[in-house]
């Protein structure tokens, strides 16, 4: 990886994109979201899970969660990435608060990215929840199955030893 402040590297990354959306439309938020995500310079969308509904994670009075995730290439870097999904939520209306899980209307979150591990004061990769959110796992293993977590863990794996928690499947997007 590039150690300059470059955006941009010659070389080609995988990375893991969440999605989720409680309100406003969220069917619309996300595919609205990953049109925008096949917008973003020097990156291509490799595949899409399906939409999964999914109960909110923390305070229960809020609407429930439509999910997604995307696998995608990119030349750009991690955090050059995580503003360009940054920018996607603010255009969609996000609105962040300290509320860790409150509702919101788009939430993208970068899971993996290739199999490094960052931990900086703006992101942490792989995502910090992942293993134990059914909504991010069965998604990921829906597109990923082979997948290896830079631990050492299998998606797939993992995702046959957790609870769905009434998790089900919408619709395909891809």
């Amino acid at each position: 990886m590039s150690t300059d402040n470059s955006p941009v590297n010659l070389e080609k990354h995988t990375a893991y994109i969440g999605l989720g959306s409680n309100l406003s439309d969220p069917q619309a938020q996300i595919r609205q979201a990953i049109v925008a995500i096949a917008g973003i310079a020097d990156s291509s969308i490799l595949r899409i899970s399906s939409l999964y509904f999914s109960k909110p994670m923390g305070p229960q009075d809020q609407p429930d969660y439509m999910n997604a995730v995307l696998a995608l290439t990119t030349e750009l870097t991690p955090l050059a990435l995580l503003d360009a999904l940054q920018d996607i939520e603010n255009k969609a209306g996000r609105v962040r608060k300290d509320n860790r899980w409150g509702a919101r209307v788009l939430d993208l979150d970068i899971l993996l990215f290739d199999q490094e591990i960052i931990d900086n004061e703006r992101l942490t990769v792989p995502h910090y929840g992942m293993k134990e959110r059914e909504f991010v796992l069965l998604p990921l293993a829906e597109i990923a199955p082979s997948l290896t977590l830079p631990c050492g863990e299998s998606v797939l794996e993992l995702s046959k030893n957790i609870n769905p928690n009434g998790l089900k499947i919408h619709s395909k997007l891809g």
